[in-house]
């Protein structure tokens, strides 16, 4: 049983998808429609732009998911489609890359909605004060205990349950270096001040979330050809009523990614695709489910490779 899954932030790169676009007409068709639907040539920065300006949350967000979306299309036209898998699912904006795989965005809204998530992430708290931290070598619980001793009335909490071995925790910036600061002494391998331009999925995220629940008001949500997998609950839904919630949610929810996999290899799955730009998934995927087989899909030799197969 398969599941398809879609990266998040991070994995950006100069020049991601475009030899899709090259070997592809339906993938070069992606990036049009994206461009179109933004109304700027987001494909020129993403093929030959400075990674600076790409790595902008508000760049980066729509570029990750439309490259993507290239690979899934490219899949695609090899005979390999979206329904092959039992279940899509994506790490943080990698969410909105899998629903639209399954047909429940629009690809013209997806990109807009990620502009605007971009945009409303990054303006819900000034440059400076908030950061990440990435902490390896502590679980889930023991970091979670660290953060909540570290806020000191301050906002800190555990954001992203990666893998085993690695959570991020989110907040105000002297709360997450004093948790920096106690997992080194809790025995953490490292702790990482993360180059991130907010805080991302913690509470400081409220008005980000809000300006999201308004956009997607207005977006229809189709029901998905395939479960997703959403980070807020790490189980499968199809409900678009559900699926709206769960977006919304997402902004100042952790992403329980660790869960989300252990759910679905409960549930049978053996292999992960993971779609898009980069190889973090995979990763993640290995150290979560060690008997899993996982396979990354972001160049048109990946796509032959996998068709091949």
């Amino acid at each position: 049983m398969r599941a398809f899954v879609f990266p998040g932030q991070g994995a950006q790169t100069i020049g991601m998808g475009r030899d899709l676009a090259e070997a592809y007409a339906a993938a070069q068709a992606v990036f049009d429609e994206v461009d179109d639907a933004l109304g700027e040539k987001l494909s020129t920065l993403i093929w030959d732009g400075e990674i600076e300006t790409l790595t902008l949350t508000e760049n980066a967000q729509p570029a990750l998911m439309a490259t993507s979306m290239a690979a899934m299309r490219a899949l695609e036209a090899e005979g390999i489609a979206v329904t092959s898998g039992a279940y899509v699912a994506g790490h943080s904006l990698g969410e909105y890359s899998a629903l639209c795989a399954a047909g429940a965005l629009g690809l013209a809204d997806t990109a807009r909605l990620l502009r605007l998530r971009g945009r409303a992430m990054q303006e819900a708290v000034p440059v400076g004060q908030g950061a990440m931290a990435a902490v390896l070598g502590l679980d889930l619980d023991r970091v979670a205990e660290i953060a909540s001793k570290a806020a000191e009335g301050q906002v800190c909490a555990a954001a992203n349950d990666n893998d085993p071995a690695q959570v991020v925790i989110s907040g105000d910036k002297e709360a997450v270096e004093r948790a920096a600061v106690l997992a080194k002494e809790a025995g953490a391998k490292r702790a990482l001040m993360l180059p991130v331009s907010a805080p991302f999925h913690c509470s400081l995220m409220s008005p980000a979330a809000s300006a999201m629940a308004e956009a997607l008001s207005h977006v229809d949500i189709e029901t998905p050809v395939v479960p997703i997998v959403s980070n807020v609950r790490a189980q499968a839904t199809d409900s678009t009523t559900m699926i709206r919630n769960l977006l919304v949610d997402q902004v100042t929810g952790a992403v329980r990614w660790r869960e989300s996999v252990v759910w679905m290899v409960e549930q049978g799955v053996t292999d992960f695709w993971e779609v898009g730009a980069g190889k973090a998934l995979s990763g993640m995927i290995r150290r979560i489910a060690k008997d899993a087989h996982v396979r990354a899909i972001g160049t048109a030799e990946d796509v032959r490779s996998a068709a091949a197969a």
